[in-house]
């Protein structure tokens, strides 16, 4: 199944009784988890790399990569694997130029098709498709969904595509042709227990390759 779609998980906002460390390592410890992205949400420089010196090691033990979300030098710092840049094509291509020798770069944040194009003439490792914060519905959001399988259908370069505060969403990310699909509120909401969310989601993603053949 090496074209299934796989799981990557967005940790949650630190405000967030299901924040703590053990949520996360819950979730990383339930099942198939491709990636940990660790973004700062506001947070400051002191506390971002605090918390990212916590989970790295947490989730790499566990044969997950951690991509740290716009601060490369603690990304550095902590050994993490990569990070991920929203910005614009020419601060993405000099991320890669600096770091993709050393660390996986990654790219977010794209609301177009021009833009997804541009940032991927600078052959970033992954480009995705969705808003960290932005799954508070069921569904994944359309547009992200829309990008997602064009993108898959032209481009090499693979996606990930943020599901939706719903489990469920991520039969059709992977229906939808996206090499990965992005969760957070639907695993750390503080009414989820995380590791089922995650054997859920794997469950599905299984079941759907399955049925396509994959």
């Amino acid at each position: 199944m090496s074209n299934r779609c796989r799981l990557v998980l967005i940790a949650p906002p630190p405000e967030l009784a299901a924040n703590d460390d053990n949520h996360v390592k819950a979730a990383l410890a339930a099942g198939d988890v491709a990636s940990l992205i660790i973004p700062d949400y506001g947070q400051d420089e002191v506390g971002f790399q605090a918390r990212a010196e916590r989970l790295t090691p947490m989730a790499q033990a566990r044969g997950v990569a951690v991509m740290i979300a716009g601060a490369p030098r603690i990304a550095a710092r902590v050994k993490a694997d990569g990070i991920h840049v929203e910005g614009s094509k020419a601060e993405l291509g000099e991320m890669v130029e600096k770091y993709q020798q050393t660390m996986m770069v990654g790219t977010g944040g794209i609301k177009t098709r021009d833009e997804a194009l541009e940032r991927g003439e600078t052959q970033p490792d992954y480009v995705f498709f969705g808003r960290f914060g932005y799954d508070n519905k069921p569904e994944p959001h359309p547009r992200n969904m829309s990008l997602g399988t064009w993108w898959s259908e032209m481009i090499q370069i693979p996606c990930i595509v943020l599901g939706g505060s719903s489990i469920a969403s991520v039969e059709d990310v992977a229906r939808g042709g996206a090499d990965f699909v992005a969760l957070c509120s639907a695993v750390f909401s503080d009414e989820t227990d995380p590791a089922k969310a995650v054997i859920e989601a794997n469950a599905i993603l299984d079941r759907v390759a399955q049925s396509e053949g994959v």
